[in-house]
């Protein structure tokens, strides 16, 4: 395993401020009177737009032309069963958004770890039900994959490095992830993945289960990325004594874009479970003290939002509504 490197905590919040420059930028925003995520139990409708919901903690669905693509949805139940009277019982903060077995049109479902928030396999089942997607997960857990509902004919395993074309307009990169740890199998492929996503020009980074590492940043700056995804709750030695690695934080995520030219960042991975998050009032106090130039939303649950792409930007449109 490889310690990732953490940027200093006593870096000036300015730091984010001098390296962003005037740059076309993509604008993320709230569509507004748009339907909550029962939208995805319809078919998609044609549309050049790029659009997305939270589904909760680290899931999303993206929408582009028709065709949706889901990253890490955990839409069942399950932890709380699975680790019922523990010292961590994974209760429900929020309900389930959308009825994973209602959700239609689903080119693809993209894991980027096997903790079961990531690769449900209850959730897995259910969106079979109405959808025969193409389901990416690493290549490293690829057993485990196939044992949480997964059909061997519709896996592809990837590890780091993988590039995967889902359509004419949407095309998959797949990097390494360090879930506090940069780790490997004996064959060297990586255990925690992040994706680069393009759809039709728009390049959207999910990190999956993250903290920085080194040659992060420099990765994404060579693939141009356009908004980051990234896990903000944090971490510390108490959950990783008991098997919860964590996260960036606010700051950790900032510096990154910044590092990176990243100009919009969307924050998750909060909100669900007691023990593993930050209060949506803390870490919009953090984004409002230190973002800078950089874009920041924080999503409620549900919501629909555009992805604006090329829009020049004199202040950013920072997003911080409350969950619904």
């Amino acid at each position: 395993m490889t310690r990732p490197q953490s940027p200093p905590e006593n870096h000036d919040p300015k730091i984010v401020r001098q390296r962003r420059g005037t740059v076309n930028r993509p604008v993320v925003r709230p569509i507004p009177n748009a339907p909550g995520a029962d939208y995805l139990t319809i078919a998609a409708r044609p549309s050049d737009d790029v659009r997305f919901w939270w589904l909760g903690q680290a899931g999303f669905a993206l929408e582009h032309n028709g065709r949706r693509v889901l990253i890490d949805p955990y839409l069942s139940d399950s932890l709380a069963t699975k680790y019922a009277g523990t010292i961590f019982p994974h209760t429900r903060l929020h309900p389930v958004p959308v009825d994973p077995e209602r959700i239609q049109g689903v080119k693809a479902v993209l894991h980027s770890h096997a903790h079961t928030d990531h690769l449900d396999p209850d959730t897995v089942r259910a969106l079979r039900t109405l959808n025969r997607p193409l389901f990416l997960a690493p290549r490293a857990r690829t057993q485990l994959a196939l044992d949480r509902n997964i059909p061997p004919e519709l896996l592809l395993p990837v590890t780091s490095g993988s590039s995967v074309e889902l359509a004419s307009d949407i095309n998959v990169i797949v990097v390494p992830a360090a879930h506090e740890d940069l780790e490997t199998d004996s064959n060297g492929d990586s255990i925690f993945l992040g994706y680069i996503i393009d759809i039709a020009g728009v390049r959207i980074y999910h990190s999956g289960d993250c903290v920085p590492y080194e040659g992060q940043a420099e990765l994404l700056r060579e693939n141009r990325v356009d908004v980051a995804l990234l896990p903000i709750n944090g971490r510390d030695g108490h959950r990783l004594q008991n098997g919860v690695p964590g996260n960036f934080t606010v700051r950790e995520a900032l510096e990154l874009c910044a590092a990176a030219n990243i100009p919009a960042v969307v924050g998750h991975h909060f909100g669900l479970f007691d023990f593993n998050t930050i209060s949506r009032d803390e870490a919009t106090q953090e984004f409002t003290r230190l973002s800078g130039d950089v874009q920041w939303t924080l999503p409620s649950l549900g919501q629909a939002y555009q992805i604006t792409p090329g829009t020049t930007a004199t202040f950013p449109y920072n997003e911080g509504r409350k969950t619904a």
